[in-house]
């Protein structure tokens, strides 16, 4: 999301160009070359003697030993920080816990690498905890712009304070335009049923105005 007044800004997609190109063949023919010898009389023909066949190489014996296979080495993500969460493609932002505002709206974080938490705690029984990220802001793209590419069963993690790290797995994935969400806020971000992270962020078609982006992008995930 842009930072403005409303819940939640987007995200501006790029288009890659990609350029082929296609290599020819061709096979190219000399010409024919006239051989001129001088014929030489018959008695000055001699025959050549016989030569002896080479011998046949002896192959050599097939090893026995595997080759050894060649090293492969994988570099390991950093290990996450506490008070964050990281999404599947490796973003990451820090949690900021945030009550609603006067109007029920959802704070923004105050940083593109924040995310303001509301509701439920990870450790609750039921009810959503509900993250919401900057998509981009003045022209850098923010960790919640994955949310647009991320995939069912992509696995979300989030450190707490303590260091404890709490594992969550993407279920469901939902666009909704800004105008219908507050018919759908209750389904989405209520405290009631069973306990599951939902991530926010913003995109689509930017509009302007007080809503930046016409869409919200939430991708819910459930713990594991």
């Amino acid at each position: 999301m842009a930072r403005n007044g409303r819940l939640l800004a987007g995200f501006v997609f790029g288009a890659a160009t990609v350029l082929a190109v296609q290599f020819g063949t061709g096979v190219v023919t000399a010409p024919p070359v006239a051989v001129v010898g001088t014929a030489l009389p018959v008695a000055a023909v001699v025959p050549p003697a016989p030569v002896a066949p080479a011998p046949a190489p002896t192959p050599a014996p097939a090893s026995t030993t595997p080759a050894a296979p060649a090293a492969q080495t994988t570099a390991a993500p950093p290990p996450q920080p506490r008070g964050t969460v990281r999404l599947p493609g490796g973003g990451t932002a820090a949690l900021v816990r945030k009550d609603l505002g006067p109007s029920g709206e959802l704070p923004i974080p105050a940083d593109l690498g924040q995310a303001t938490w509301w509701g439920a705690a990870l450790d609750a029984a039921s009810g959503a905890s509900v993250f919401a990220g900057h998509v981009n802001w003045r022209g850098a793209t923010g960790p919640f712009a994955e949310l647009w590419t991320d995939r069912i069963g992509a696995e979300v993690t989030i450190v707490d304070s303590a260091g404890k790290t709490w594992r969550y797995r993407v279920s469901q994935l939902v666009t909704v335009h800004k105008d219908d969400l507050p018919a759908r806020a209750d389904d989405l971000f209520g405290q009631s049923g069973p306990h599951r992270v939902v991530l926010v962020t913003c995109g689509g078609r930017w509009v302007g105005g007080s809503d930046g982006y016409e869409e919200n992008r939430v991708v819910i995930a459930d713990p594991t």
